[in-house]
């Protein structure tokens, strides 16, 4: 795919400025667009939505300065106004109406590109700021639940979150920690700074490496300009590295020098870049074990477990499951405008007992449906699709003997095998990672009956 061009919006009534500014422009690799006047540049900035506009101040009918003044619906474009080199006080009170710069006729060719690339990254940063400060102002939830293990996972976090101490969140896929991590950055001296997530799964591509840690203009093909990475626009703020265990080998190093040092250089730049961060990992993978082979710098891991935060998957704390039940609801009616629906006494039961491999995650993502998807006011059996789940409330793991719930859990992961594959127990075999005559043995041995 070929990088977007920033579009540049050329104003002037001279059709020669109009073409030398555009040659210019176009030769530093920008989509540049004109017009002749002001009305017709008013009409193609709110149709063509320009990156930049170049407005000479000087124009019959429709002077610069007026232009300047119907842009009050646009605060995010920058304006570099373009005047005489004897008219500097029509330049000076151009910016005072909210222009980024001038230049003045002739051009310098090094000066114009030089103006040009700082209007741009001024407008990235200004849009990138309003993007974070939405981030960190958006309505999140708090962490809900009253179980045991999740009250001593937010003790630790809230003891933590009040330092600047590397913490790493540990927990099976659905469980919530990036929840905890924003929870941590509300709770930090941080708060109103930026709160960066960086997909560590996402790094894996070559040209990723610039989103985490930006790039230099030239570093290569289709950087027109610099890019400020993750790490240097979270300053002063909070980096979640989601799914750390991810990172690949290459980029492990890069990192643990950010975690030492707190600096690094853009991709294809030599400067040193100073952050002041708090970073905050999390993993579903087992870390020690992906250190033993040699799939993850045993001293990376040792710079992000500084303090460790195990968050229970759902099945260990069902005593949450109403009260995340009753929160899902509420929200997800109210995002399909519909009255807050009720759920049956059967359903809630139901939805207690299963097995939730998914977690808090499933669990939202099941509500929403039935919320969707429900005929009347109340979320029934029916409308939870539970029947190709691996756990009902039918037939609970609690009460029985060790060996007893341990029957039971094999055989409601092999018959949710079984429902995924269609009865395919060569399929079923290979997503257990089983032998298919192992498969066939348990099959008969546990009486599960085939889908």
């Amino acid at each position: 795919m070929k990088p977007v061009k920033e579009k540049i919006l050329v104003v002037d009534d001279d059709p020669d400025i109009r073409s030398i500014l555009q040659d210019r422009l176009e030769s530093l690799g920008y989509h540049v667009i004109s017009a002749p006047d002001g009305q017709e540049a008013l009409v193609k900035i709110a149709r063509e939505e320009p990156d930049l506009v170049f407005l000479d101040l000087q124009m019959p009918q429709m002077s610069g300065l007026q232009v300047l003044k119907n842009l009050n619906d646009h605060p995010d474009l920058p304006v570099i106004v373009i005047t005489a080199f004897g008219s500097i006080e029509n330049a000076v009170e151009a910016m005072r109406q909210g222009a980024f710069d001038f230049i003045t006729k002739p051009f310098a060719p090094d000066h114009l590109d030089i103006v040009t690339r700082k209007a741009l990254e001024r407008r990235a940063l200004v849009q990138e700021n309003r993007y974070l400060q939405g981030e960190v102002n958006a309505s999140y939830p708090d962490i809900l639940g009253e179980s045991p293990t999740l009250k001593e996972a937010i003790e630790t976090a809230r003891k933590v979150a009040k330092t600047t101490t590397t913490i790493l969140l540990l927990g099976e896929s659905g469980t919530g920690k990036e929840v905890f991590a924003r929870a941590i950055h509300r709770w930090s001296q941080r708060a109103k700074k930026p709160f960066v997530v960086v997909n560590c799964v996402a790094l894996r591509d070559e040209l990723c490496e610039s989103e985490l840690f930006g790039h230099e203009k030239g570093a290569f093909t289709g950087a027109h300009q610099l890019k400020r990475g993750k790490l240097e626009v979270a300053n002063g703020g909070t980096v979640f590295l989601d799914e750390i265990g991810d990172i690949k080998p290459e980029l492990q190093a890069k990192l643990l020098r950010v975690l030492q040092e707190r600096e690094f250089e853009r991709v294809g730049g030599t400067q040193r870049i100073h952050v002041d961060i708090r970073v905050i990992a999390a993993t579903n993978r087992d870390l020690l074990k992906a250190v033993r082979e040699n799939q993850f710098r045993e001293d990376l891991f040792f710079r992000l477990n500084v303090v460790s935060i195990s968050l229970p998957p759902l099945r260990e704390r069902r005593e949450d499951i109403p009260t995340l039940v009753h929160y899902f609801i509420e929200r997800f009616s109210g995002s399909t405008r519909k009255e807050t629906m009720k759920i049956s006494a059967r359903a809630l039961e139901l939805l207690a007992g299963y097995h939730w491999p998914g977690n808090v995650r499933e669990l939202a993502n099941m509500i929403e449906r039935a919320v969707v998807l429900a005929k009347g006011d109340e979320i029934r059996p029916d409308d939870l699709l539970l029947q190709a789940a691996p756990h009902t409330g039918e037939d609970s793991y609690w009460g029985k003997s060790y060996h007893e719930a341990i029957r039971s859990f094999q055989r409601d992961v092999i018959q949710h095998a079984l429902q995924k594959s269609g009865g395919n127990q060569a399929k079923a075999a290979e997503s257990l990672l089983l032998q298919r005559t192992y498969l066939a043995r348990l099959i008969k041995k546990l009486g599960i009956k085939e889908p």
